[in-house]
């Protein structure tokens, strides 16, 4: 498959943490770092997320906000 989005990080599961609706999903990066992301409960059911599956997270926004005090 051959996406536009640019950000494409690779990683694995570290976290799945279902809700009602929304399931929190955390992506341990092979950077070292990790990404979070809310996805719908049907969708990450649909991926068959669980802890240790590699995966790609894809970022695509148009604005990034940043904040300091």
């Amino acid at each position: 498959m051959r996406l536009s989005t640019r950000n494409q990080l690779v990683g694995t599961v570290s976290a799945v943490k279902p809700g009602a609706v929304m399931t929190v999903v955390t992506v341990q990066l092979d950077g070292g770092q990790s990404v979070t992301a809310s996805i719908t409960k049907d969708a990450a059911e649909e991926l068959e997320l669980e802890v240790g599956k590699p995966v790609t997270a894809l970022v695509k926004s148009t604005e990034v906000m940043l904040g300091v005090e």
